[in-house]
């Protein structure tokens, strides 16, 4: 309760030092500018397949990281609210499934699949927060699982195994936005909207509940705050970025079927999240950035070394076990080792000013 009240004093974050670009360190700059010229550096396979998936699995392992990192919830179900939001993008919108899509415009389309996809974030973790630990992640990937099944046995709405096909990014203000330049500037303008609103979102009063419901529920109760709807709202917001996320991805692929919210493609996010890392909004953009790397890659570096290109998945996992193995904390915490040993004098061993 004093951390919530010193902060609310104080204003930091979202008030005071929100729109301080002064402070923004040289190398964060440096990154902006390169997203910025992005589209003049990287041919349109690197720009659509590499950097804007990345940007994509980034922004879903980012719903993750604010479940997990600030209210402690760990959530197998962000993928399938992604999937949701694709699914329903197609079928409300338009697509070669014409018999089950209703046709109506992209901006109506959108925000009602969008609305699905919260609605359905909402009602699961409302069943998933009044447990803890390893039960809640029990509880949404039965979740997952069972929203994977019901797509892929119905044919009627869902299309069934094949799913929904030909779902293209929408023509307006006469740019085809699911070209490789358009698109990847809405999707950076989308992951970064959604890192700031995370960032936000834990430095205002409802943030700060949050991790004091986080740290000690039994106390936040005693306090007066309900402790299972700061955790509702909490999925809610989640399943928000998630849901976006979601009609990006179905827009980059054209397509959506029972494989997109698929048991694997669920844990995939929590490993995106885990090894970028939970301490901070910018670890699952980290993470998404060396899966796709790993994925992409992977199978071309076995071929050369002549063990073929069907262990790629063990490569993949190896590379994460690496960086888990040499830090807790994923990429986040090997950054910060590596910022503190720089920080030190080499001969005394002590941290340096600046």
């Amino acid at each position: 309760m004093a951390l919530i009240e010193r902060e609310t004093k104080t204003g930091r974050g979202a008030r005071g030092q929100w729109w301080d670009v002064t402070r923004i360190p040289i190398h964060f700059a440096v990154i902006g500018l390169i997203l910025l010229i992005m589209p003049l550096l990287a041919g349109d396979f690197v720009l659509r397949q590499i950097v804007s998936y990345a940007l994509i699995l980034g922004t879903i392992a980012l719903s993750l990281m604010f479940l997990a990192g600030y209210g402690n919830m760990v959530s197998l179900v962000q993928m399938t609210i992604a999937g949701v939001a694709a699914y329903m993008t197609a079928i409300f919108g338009t697509s070669a499934v014409d018999t089950i899509s209703l046709g109506w415009p992209w901006w109506l389309a959108v925000p009602v699949a969008i609305f699905v996809a919260v609605l359905f974030g909402t009602l699961s973790g409302a069943l998933a927060v009044r447990t803890e630990g390893i039960y809640t992640i029990m509880i949404t990937l039965a979740i997952a699982a069972a929203m994977f099944y019901l797509v892929r046995q119905n044919y009627t709405l869902f299309n069934g195994f094949s799913g929904m096909n030909q779902v293209r990014a929408p023509v307006f203000w006469g740019i085809d936005w699911s070209s490789p330049a358009p698109f990847y500037y809405v999707t950076l303008v989308v992951s970064v909207l959604s890192y700031f609103a995370v960032v936000y979102m834990a430095r205002t009063p409802f943030g700060l509940a949050l991790q004091g419901v986080r740290d000690n529920p039994r106390r936040m109760a005693a306090l007066g705050f309900n402790v299972t709807m700061h955790r509702i709202a909490a999925y809610a917001f989640a399943s928000l970025i998630a849901g976006i996320a979601g009609v990006l991805l179905v827009w980059l692929n054209g397509q959506v079927s029972p494989g997109t919210i698929g048991v694997g493609p669920a844990i995939d996010i929590l490993i995106i999240a885990v090894v970028g890392g939970l301490a901070h909004p910018i670890g699952p953009f980290l993470g998404a950035i060396l899966y796709v790397l790993l994925r992409t890659f992977a199978i071309d570096v076995l071929i050369a070394l002549g063990l073929g290109g069907e262990r790629f998945q063990l490569l993949i996992g190896l590379g994460f076990l690496v960086v888990v193995f040499f830090s807790s904390d994923g990429l986040l915490g090997i950054w910060k080792r590596f910022r503190e040993r720089a920080r030190r004098d080499p001969v005394t061993g002590e941290r340096r000013d600046g």
